[in-house]
């Protein structure tokens, strides 16, 4: 079956060619200049135009083109993700091969260590290839490297409320009492510990 753009079964090939002509000016297309290109007079062009109903097929060529190129986006865009795909894949695998050779790495340099032989490596030289072979495996394995830090409000200290925390621990009364004889400041006031002190 034709598509609605196409020659249609009652159609002849000069009407055909009428409306190709009348498709292929684009956006500012008219039957006026249709029929100045052909050479035939805007009645015919208005006659076949009703008949085969040309604004619809030219609709449907329009509908039919962006179905087209989304299709094409649609098919480019998933071989462009299967090409990723690919090489997220090598990059993982290389990333736990260099894994694996960190760990030997560190496994030959920390024998040596311990069995006092000569070598060109110290335990933090060891304890930064375990660091990075550790990074690679959790890489390659899709594992998080990043530490997460607890911070208090706005991202600031976090705040300790002394007094609370002591009745939870000792119990109402004797809370005053255990911080007093451990030397701790005033249990009423609320203290904010400075950001790296404990």
């Amino acid at each position: 079956m034709a598509l609605a753009f196409e020659q249609q079964p009652k159609e002849g090939d000069k009407a055909f060619a009428a409306f190709a002509m009348y498709l292929s000016l684009g956006p500012t297309r008219s039957l006026t200049v249709a029929a100045k290109k052909l050479g035939k007079s805007r009645r015919m062009m208005e006659k076949w135009s009703r008949r085969f109903d040309w604004p619809a097929r030219v609709q449907a060529h329009g509908a039919h083109m962006a179905q087209t190129a989304r299709e094409a986006a649609e098919a480019l865009a998933r071989a462009k993700g299967v090409d990723w795909l690919k090489r997220q894949e090598e990059i993982r695998e290389q990333e736990w091969e260099m894994h694996e050779k960190c760990i030997e790495a560190a496994k030959r340099a920390l024998a040596s260590f311990m069995a006092r032989e000569k070598i060109y490596a110290n335990l933090a030289d060891i304890s930064r290839i375990l660091e990075v072979a550790s990074k690679l495996g959790r890489l390659a394995s899709g594992m998080a490297c990043d530490r997460t830090e607890v911070t208090g409000e706005g991202g600031g200290p976090v705040r300790v409320e002394l007094e609370v925390a002591l009745k939870k621990i000792y119990g109402p009364a004797s809370a005053e009492a255990t911080a007093r004889q451990a030397g701790a400041v005033d249990v009423e006031a609320v203290v904010a510990l400075p950001e790296g002190k404990v």
